[in-house]
């Protein structure tokens, strides 16, 4: 990474991590609330996003994590050799401020253990941060918090990649490439219809999907809600899938899979679906999951959105409120 710049956690001292006033680079809170398994790559992923959209900017970059997610070893040590106490967030302002998802657990958001957390740190950024970008969970979270829309759980889990209508007045799609694809996983939305009437602009859509990207002035901080998961790798929808499937055939869940859309190469569909077709009629023999080659799969897998990604992340950075923070 060149522009983007991973700042030492606050230890001791706390006033030797202030800004100086001279510096010029952009100072973003990273708020990483993804499980363990997860953790790392989400963390990889966004930083990745940041790096390639800051371009010249200079970005300093500072990581926490809310309480609430249970820890492993690995990824307790991770957070404290990496990661800033979340308190600390609200002594030092960002200029940018990111939360990602979080593994839903409860059927009410506000249920969630971290959901007091998570009720302060958006309270607070609506006033003290210029803009931020709120991921899956979080962006839900904004809704409920902010406009007093609450998520509503799906029929089915929406997981697939989806083909964008796009809304070309909005400064945020500036230089997308044509008919973009955006990856979404999830079991939860807020109605399109809704989030409209609530004052947001929708830049970005899919008819299957509903909303991708959602953005509108909450008190004096621009606002990016993403519903959509544009942070992800080729692989993170297939490997879902192989998760699901797993403890769909260890009958750890009953509900059996959801095969994602468009998530493959063209030569490996059939094959996926002749999968899910003997899962959904009863077939829960793990023999048939261990002998199905999904890393040969996933080698092949296409990153159709990636440069969706890395555009739309240079524009939420390109339109930054003016002020240095």
């Amino acid at each position: 990474m060149v522009a983007l710049h991973l700042a030492s956690p606050v230890s001791g001292n706390r006033s030797a991590a202030r800004p100086d006033p001279q510096d010029a680079r952009w100072t973003c809170a990273l708020v990483n609330n993804m499980p363990d398994g997860a953790f790392a790559q989400t963390e990889r992923q966004f930083l990745e996003l940041l790096d390639v959209g800051s371009g010249a900017q200079g970005l300093d970059v500072r990581l926490y994590t809310m309480a609430g997610v249970t820890r492993g070893r690995d990824t307790a040590r991770r957070i404290a050799e990496r990661y800033t106490p979340f308190a600390d967030l609200f002594g030092h302002p960002p200029r940018l401020l990111i939360v990602t998802g979080a593994n839903p657990v409860e059927p009410v958001l506000e249920d969630e253990a971290i959901w007091t957390d998570m009720v302060h740190l958006l309270t607070w950024a609506s006033h003290a941060v210029p803009s931020m970008l709120l991921s899956c969970l979080a962006a839900h979270a904004a809704l409920t918090v902010y406009d007093g829309l609450p998520r509503k759980p799906l029929p089915g889990k929406c997981t697939g990649v989806f083909t964008q209508q796009v809304d070309h007045r909005d400064p945020l799609t500036v230089g997308l490439v044509p008919n973009p694809v955006l990856p979404h996983s999830r079991l939860n939305t807020v109605p399109t219809h809704l989030v409209r009437a609530a004052g947001y602009q929708v830049p970005l859509r899919s008819d299957e999907a509903g909303w991708s990207v959602a953005t509108r002035r909450v008190a004096t901080s621009h606002v990016v809600l993403i519903q959509a998961h544009p942070e992800y790798g080729p692989t993170n929808l297939l490997r879902e899938y192989q998760r699901d499937v797993r403890r769909y055939v260890r009958h750890e869940r009953d509900r059996p899979p959801v095969l994602p859309q468009s998530c493959s190469a063209p030569e490996d569909r059939r094959r996926l679906e002749e999968l899910q077709q003997r899962l959904t009629s009863g077939e829960r023999d793990p023999v048939l999951v261990e002998s199905f080659p999904f890393a040969d799969v996933e080698a092949r897998a296409p990153w159709s959105w990636r440069t969706t990604a890395e555009q739309l992340y240079a524009n939420w950075l390109a339109n930054v409120p003016a002020g240095v923070r």
